[in-house]
């Protein structure tokens, strides 16, 4: 066991982000992300992980510009993308992303480049399918016209439709397109344009597969329906003419990612959303099309899934999902048989079914940073070795419950630091969940508790209303009711871990980030218990807000028009006037989702206001701060801030802002 680290060291720890088995399961190779020697900026690897305990991961790759994405072909061959340069091209400067090839032995080829790079990959049937951003117009004088963009100086983008941001990236003027080619030789052979006038139909939450024969696409594909609105549906795209066909299509519904197409290359597995409106919340079905009739079901209802792969048989398919805390595995048959197959606390995701029945996977959990195990036919779990080092938690993580006033249980995770008892009460966290509709159940390298309990703070983590994993009643509690019903569960079970000896009933806070954040403002305005607040990313004008935020559309569903009476009721702004705790506003410049001017116009109205409070400000960080030397600065301005109002200690400036 590794002791836990202090924030520093703690942003260095590597970080296994994503797991791929070959299809004849004799590899498992896993995107492994670490910090770069310059301590600024992290940068990614494709190792090799042992499919038994008592084995050595080892680095496959190795470029300062990193690698992803990686994708096995039927064969066996690998391959991945990188901005590294080709060392046996003389002009190339790996600028931009390329598809690359990785053999079992020898080094590593490129064998695709695109002058807007390469974005993800997938092959079957002998034909390699890619994304990339070209700009309008012929993909193949694409190059001239990008440079005679850049000496000109331009970087306007003209608009004519919705949307034009995806959470921290402008959309526009390139378009996302795939591009096919044959395997073969030292690149891909006869490479061609399938979707050579996409108009933004692939752009934001594409997902894309290939049939087993190679000879089809099947992808999401955007479809704007007036007045700002838009659809997903599904779509089948003939990978050597580019002709597309409308695979699945539902007014009120999308079809989203993952997109997984069986085995024996009959059905195609995808998410269906219905669409939230002001009476009714989304839902998730996992749903199966066939492939040859069109015809679709949900093999699985109501349901927040991590993660679809098909079983090897093609008749049966195991996903991961929010269920109470955690995000067990299950398996369901085309009949629409669920079985859950893991029975302990983690989170799985990145699953990857194997030949002999069991299932690889990234097991994480509130406990648990991500980490390679199998999973066996019976549910059993052996954890595998892994690039990162099992950490020594510097406290216990216990289950608690409350009762609602409605009668609803309210369930989450306490964390409480080593030392806490009832002569030495730690002081108290409330830590508010995203989402809304989300859920507190797995590692998380960002909003991590284990930090605050290092610094001695008893962290609760719980689900309120409109948290996944407690059926489609628990979401329905607080939709189109945000603040009042969640502050209500909220405030049930925070009294609930209060009574606890080993908890300080007086020194407490509460935090939050994005809707944990709109609700940290709301518990601001409407109560004043805590010592301190502390806003992440936080939403604080709704009027404001929807009509900014990069998908104004969805956040109308469910609030109507701007300016309707459900905006004015549930704004937390309207309760500036009650507001007395001190707080600290966070917000990143970047952050499309959640923009900026909600962190100006609440940093505002508390100083115009008299209110206590600092804000944080990240001008090149987007809705999370991810850069490590931002992500320490974040931490530490946080526990100092803690520090100065809930342990009664003087103001520090953190040391990462000095």
């Amino acid at each position: 066991m590794t002791q836990f680290p202090d924030i520093r060291e703690y942003t260095a720890l590597p970080r296994v982000n994503s797991l791929r088995l070959s299809p004849d399961g004799t590899r498992l190779v896993s995107v492994v992300q670490s910090l770069n020697p310059d301590g600024k900026s992290y940068g990614t690897a494709l190792w090799e992980i042992p499919q038994e305990p008592g084995g050595e991961p080892h680095r496959l790759t190795r470029s300062a510009k990193g690698e992803a994405g990686a994708e096995f072909a039927p064969d066996g061959t690998l391959f991945f993308v990188s901005r590294r340069p080709d060392e046996t091209v003389k002009e190339s400067g790996g600028e931009t992303a390329a598809l690359w090839l990785l053999p079992e032995r020898g080094e590593p080829a490129r064998v695709a480049t695109r002058p807007g790079g390469v974005s993800a990959v997938r092959a079957a049937g002998g034909t390699v399918v890619y994304a990339s951003e070209v700009l309008p117009g012929d993909e193949a004088t694409e190059e001239e016209r990008r440079k005679a963009r850049d000496e000109a100086g331009v970087s306007a983008i003209l608009h004519e439709g919705y949307p034009v941001r995806y959470w921290d990236h402008d959309l526009g003027p390139a378009q996302t397109r795939l591009f096919a080619g044959r395997a073969g030789g030292e690149g891909l052979e006869d490479v061609r344009d399938l979707t050579p006038e996409p108009g933004g139909a692939l752009d934001g939450h594409m997902s894309f597969d290939v049939t087993p024969d190679g000879r089809t696409v099947i992808a999401t594909w955007r479809v704007p329906l007036g007045n700002g609105d838009l659809r997903w549906d599904l779509v089948a795209i003939d990978a050597e003419d580019g002709s597309r066909r409308t695979l699945a299509t539902s007014e009120g519904h999308d079809f989203m990612g993952p997109i997984r197409v069986s085995p024996d290359g009959r059905h195609v597995a995808c998410l269906r959303e219905h669409h939230g409106t002001e009476e009714t919340p989304i839902a998730l079905d996992l749903w199966v099309v066939d492939l040859a009739t069109g015809e679709g079901r949900a093999v699985a209802e109501e349901i927040f899934p991590g993660s679809v792969a098909w079983a090897p048989s093609s008749r049966e398919l195991f996903f991961s999902a929010d269920h109470r805390g955690r995000r067990p595995v299950f398996h369901v048959t085309l009949d629409g048989d669920v079985t859950r197959l893991t029975s302990d606390d983690g989170a799985y995701a990145e699953l990857c079914p194997a030949p002999d029945g069991s299932v690889y996977a990234l097991r994480g959990a509130i406990d648990s940073p991500p980490r390679p195990v199998r999973v066996a036919a019976d549910g059993s779990v052996t954890t595998l070795p892994s690039p990162t080092p099992p950490l020594d938690l510097p406290g216990t993580l216990t289950e608690v419950t409350a009762t609602a006033e409605d009668g609803t249980e309210i369930r989450g995770w306490l964390v409480v630091p080593a030392d806490a008892t009832a002569e030495n009460p730690a002081p108290f966290l409330l830590w508010i969940h995203g989402g809304p509709v989300s859920s507190w159940n797995d590692w998380s390298w960002r909003w991590n508790p284990w930090i605050m309990a290092r610094h001695g703070y008893a962290v609760l983590l719980p689900d309120p209303c409109m948290s996944t994993g407690y059926g489609q009643d628990m979401i329905r509690r607080g939709w189109g009711d945000w603040g009042p019903v969640t502050h209500a569960d909220l405030m049930a079970i925070t009294d609930e871990c209060l009574k606890r000896p080993e908890i300080d009933e007086q020194r407490t806070a509460a935090m939050g980030g994005s809707f944990g954040g709109y609700m940290a403002n709301w518990v601001a305005g409407h109560t004043d218990r805590f010592r301190a607040i502390v806003t992440h990313a936080s939403l604080w004008n709704l009027d404001q807000f929807a009509g900014t935020t990069d998908g104004a559309n969805f956040w109308q569903r469910e609030f109507g028009a701007p300016g309707s009476a459900r905006y004015e009721r549930l704004s937390p702004n309207r309760s500036l006037g009650d507001i007395r705790t001190p707080i600290l506003v966070i917000h990143g410049d970047k952050d499309y989702r959640v923009p900026i001017g909600e962190g100006l116009r609440l940093w505002w109205d508390l100083q115009r206001s008299g209110v206590e409070s600092k804000f944080l400000y990240f001008p090149d960080e987007n809705h999370w701060v991810l850069k490590p030397g931002n992500a320490v600065a974040w931490y530490e301005t946080v526990l100092a801030f803690l520090a100065q109002h809930v342990l009664g200690k003087e103001w520090t400036r953190p040391p990462s802002l000095g």
